[in-house]
Parts: C-alpha cells; structure tokens; sequence
C-alpha cells in the first residue's frame, strides 16, 4: 500500500476508502429499504403504495419507570431474528397522541427503530406529522441493531388500526386498544383486579368522553378528574399509569386544558415534568 516516508497512508487511498465506505452504507440503506419491503408483503393487509421517511425516535427524556418487567418474547412471540416491527394506520386528520407519548417511552425500554410513512390516500401531510418520531438515525440501515420496530403509516382511514408483522396476529383497532397494547410492552397490567379495572374505565372515558363525547360531557369528566386528583397524585393511584398518558393527551385535543380546575393543572404539570408529553403539544391545532 502506498505510504508517505513519514508512516501516513497517501490521500488517495484514503479518499478511495472513503468513497468504499460511502457505497457499503449505501447499499445497506439499499438492503434495509428492500427489507422492510418484504416485511409490509408479509403483513396482513399490507400497504405498498407509500413514500418513506425514516427516523429512529432517540430523544432524551427524564426516566419514567413503571412497576413490573415485561417479557417481549411473552407479548409479541419468541424473536427469530426479524425485526419486530408495529404498523399503525393512522388518519393525519386525527394524530394519536398517546400512541407517539407510548413510542417516546418504549425508546426509553428498549432500542426502538421509529419509521413514518405517507399512503398515497393522503396529501398534503403536516411536516410536524412528518417527523413526529424524530430524525432519521445514521444506523436506521443496521435494522439488526434495534429490538422493535414501531412504523406510522398515516393514511385515509375511518378508524385507526394497528397490525403486528406476524401472520397469525389479528388486527387491533381504535387507539384505545393499541394503547393498552403498547403499555404491556412497558409493564404488566396491575395484579390487583380493581386498579386494573380502575386503569381500564379511565381509558373508555378519555376516548368515548373526553375525545367524543359533548361539551356537558366532557365538563363532568373534568370535575372528576379533578375530585380523584385531589386524593391522589395520578389518576390510578400512587403511580403513573396509562390512564394519564391517555387522559392527558384526550384534556389537551378537547381544548379544555386551559380552563381545567386547580387539580388537574397541578396534574397537567406533572405529566409535562416527565419530558415526554412536548410532542403532544406541538400537534395541536
């Protein structure tokens, strides 16, 4: 190999290993692309018809634990070297805001590789929509790298679904129940049957209330909220639980937040404080 006297490698066989280093990364994002091809063919219900933005959602935000651990093998099968990779269909219309605080703290858990995509059902999607996951990651292209997959594909659908890249995996549908999906990956539901029935009704209300529900409706909803937050800290005891992500993310997209008695203020900060609400924010109209 060409060498200067002096033990330095010439600069044109360096610039030449450069530009080898260049196509190999190249042909990765190449190999990658044509993978996670292959993986929306095996998907049930599979959308082909997309233009591709990648991210890999790395923020860093304070640590929010969660009683428990989970087992991903128990959740979502034993892994087989494929990616394990989440698909949400989701209306741009209607963002998911707890879906994206979810992924914010599975990439806290785990090493999460976060996609968004745009169906040709859509147009004209928000760049903030966009890049809601975050910036595209140097080694998005290493896909062997991360252990779950968490891919937003926003299209033009009634109700939002998610599938799993498994053939054996129905659909789940509507984002109350992806949402509790997701939060298995977290921690396990509470052991104690009435904490996870108090987790659960809290859910309903924050979607078929809080989201949907009248203006009078979502008024009582507001003075419970703040009657349990007086006794307590969150919304199913002492600690954080998915009954705040998704009561939190349902109080800001029904415009009441600002109006909020003193209770579910104090409550609304101390969500915030956690760090992984400020995309939440961002997406409101």
């Amino acid at each position: 190999m060409p060498m200067y006297q002096n033990g330095e490698m010439d600069p044109g066989v360096k610039a030449l290993e450069a530009r080898q280093d260049e196509i190999m990364r190249k042909l990765y994002e190449l190999k990658a692309a044509v993978e996670g091809l292959a993986k929306t063919v095996t998907t049930p219900d599979a959308d082909l018809d997309l233009t591709v933005s990648s991210s890999l959602s790395s923020q860093s935000f304070s640590s929010t634990s969660f009683t428990g651990a989970t087992d991903l093998d128990a959740v979502l099968g034993k892994d087989l070297g494929a990616l394990r990779d989440i698909v949400i269909n989701a209306n741009p219309e209607k963002p998911p805001l707890s879906l994206l605080v979810l992924c914010s703290l599975l990439c806290q858990r785990y090493r999460v590789l976060s996609t968004v995509h745009v169906h040709s059902s859509v147009t004209n999607v928000p760049s903030q929509l966009l890049s809601c996951l975050g910036p595209r990651h140097a080694d998005s292209y290493a896909r062997q790298m991360f252990q779950l997959g968490f891919t937003l594909i926003w299209k033009d659908v009634p109700k939002l679904q998610m599938k799993f890249s498994v053939q054996n995996m129905c659909p789940i549908e509507g984002e109350a129940n992806v949402a509790r999906f997701l939060f298995k990956l977290l921690a396990p539901y509470p052991s104690d049957p009435a904490l996870a029935t108090l987790v659960d009704s809290w859910v309903d209300v924050a979607f078929f209330q809080l989201a949907e529900g009248s203006a009078k409706e979502r008024s009582v909803v507001l003075r419970s909220l703040n009657a349990t937050l007086g006794r307590s800290p969150w919304l199913a005891g002492p600690e954080f639980s998915l009954a705040d992500i998704t009561c939190y993310c349902c109080v800001q997209q029904s415009g009441m937040a600002s109006s909020a008695p003193a209770n579910v203020q104090r409550w609304l900060k101390s969500c915030e404080n956690l760090g992984h609400f400020s995309l939440v924010k961002l997406l409101l109209p």
